[in-house]
């Protein structure tokens, strides 16, 4: 049995993201391949799983909590709460150094085949692993620095840390073509060091049921004609918001009945609101605020078609969900899903002119989306973590065989 010690730093339901979600369905998989995980998280709660050992290094309560700060890289230096029992004014840095510490010693005594560290904030841990246990490091790549960053290109402390991990890995899991593609060009490695495995889906639970009560008002709309365009996502400048509220202004002065719905909060929601208003189209923009759960389920639900505005998607689970809910989809070019989703309309995120004219399209023909929604169903059916994660099995056994041979 191969025993596995992840790192990550988020878990359904306390996480603030994609990587959480990810993180999950690809470890429960690996656990289905017969993979033994031991998996390390940098806040203490409660999680209902059975199918790995889950190991806390602090007792700070879930990172969600004190705001989405594993995605805010500017500020990784700044207080972000009062840590008492590990020390007063804690940083970002501050957790992720406590949490290095904490699996350095963690792991004395103990014996694992591989260490298996996902995004920036848990490489440093893993590099220490892997010369304390001589085990390969394989580094896994959900977003770099430079897909968070704004036009200045991101936080320089964290560059120096991907680059560095990066290079000190055995392996690198890209969730897409586009992201080994940014790893090889910005950081310099090695195309053949890197493999793309892309993500999978997150399922709906069978027992869920539509609570129509939550969005009353949009599904009088719907009966009065009208089309829900929704997007979910951090508010950060990453995801393009801003382009898709310029879009919707000018999709309405020919389609007024559109309705935008933006499910997440992040430090852009203000200034999106503005927008919204200085546009004449705050009438057309629902804010939901951070969903999770039956909520995000709700969203998909409620929407007829789904965009994701991103100017830079690794990957891009929330288009999955998407598909599975029967939304026809719409993806910017920069987007890994775009890889793996091809029965779906696709712009540049910042030709605002184009995705005006995608959301007239799509908001005016019954035919065209009904088409896109069945086409998008066929291509998700296909998609499966257990696939998935004989892929990264696979590139286990292939590295520590390499390893040994070395």
């Amino acid at each position: 049995m191969l025993k596995i010690l992840m790192l990550g730093w988020e878990l359904p339901p306390h996480n603030s993201g994609g990587l959480g979600v990810a993180c999950y369905h690809l470890a429960k998989s690996l656990a289905g391949e017969g993979a033994k995980i031991s998996f390390v998280l940098p806040y203490t709660a409660k999680h209902d799983v059975d199918f790995m050992e889950i190991v806390h290094a602090t007792n700070l309560d879930p990172i969600h909590r004190f705001g989405a700060s594993a995605y805010d890289s500017k500020n990784i230096t700044t207080c972000i709460i009062d840590g008492k029992e590990l020390g007063e004014h804690l940083s970002l840095r501050d957790i992720q150094q406590f949490y290095g510490d904490f699996v350095d010693k963690h792991v004395e005594g103990k014996e694992f085949d591989v260490v298996h560290s996902h995004d920036w904030l848990t490489l440093e841990a893993g590099v220490k692993v892997k010369h304390k246990l001589g085990i390969p490091l394989i580094a896994h790549v959900h977003a770099t620095e430079f897909d968070r960053g704004d036009e200045y290109g991101g936080n320089p402390i964290i560059h120096d840390i991907e680059r560095d991990g990066l290079m000190l890995a055995d392996r690198i899991i890209a969730v897409s073509q586009m992201t080994k593609d940014l790893i090889v060009a910005r950081y310099g490695i090695l195309a053949d060091k890197i493999e793309v495995a892309h993500n999978g889906p997150n399922q709906i639970d069978d027992e869920y049921m539509f609570e129509k009560s939550s969005y009353q008002f949009l599904e009088k709309k719907k009966q009065e004609g009208w089309t829900v365009v929704s997007v979910i996502a951090r508010l950060t400048i990453q995801k393009g918001l801003s382009h898709l509220i310029r879009a919707l202004a000018l999709a309405t002065q020919f389609n007024p009945k559109i309705m935008l719905l933006i499910a997440g909060d992040g430090e852009l929601r203000d200034e999106l609101l503005e927008l919204s208003a200085n546009l004449g189209v705050a009438q057309n923009v629902a804010f939901t605020g951070f969903v999770r759960g039956k909520e995000l389920r709700d969203v998909y639900t409620i929407s007829d078609i789904f965009v994701m505005s991103s100017r830079s998607e690794p990957f891009g689970i929330t288009a999955l969900e998407a598909a599975s809910s029967d939304n026809a989809v719409i993806l910017t070019k920069q987007s890994g899903v775009s890889e793996v989703l091809h029965s779906v309309l696709k712009y540049d995120y910042w030709d605002e002119r184009r995705l005006a004219e995608l959301l007239v399209a799509t908001s005016s023909s019954n035919a065209l989306t009904t088409e896109m929604r069945q086409n998008v169903t066929k291509e998700f059916l296909k998609i499966s973590w257990n696939g998935i994660a004989k892929k990264v099995m696979h590139i286990y056994n292939r590295t520590m065989k390499c390893r040994r041979n070395y």
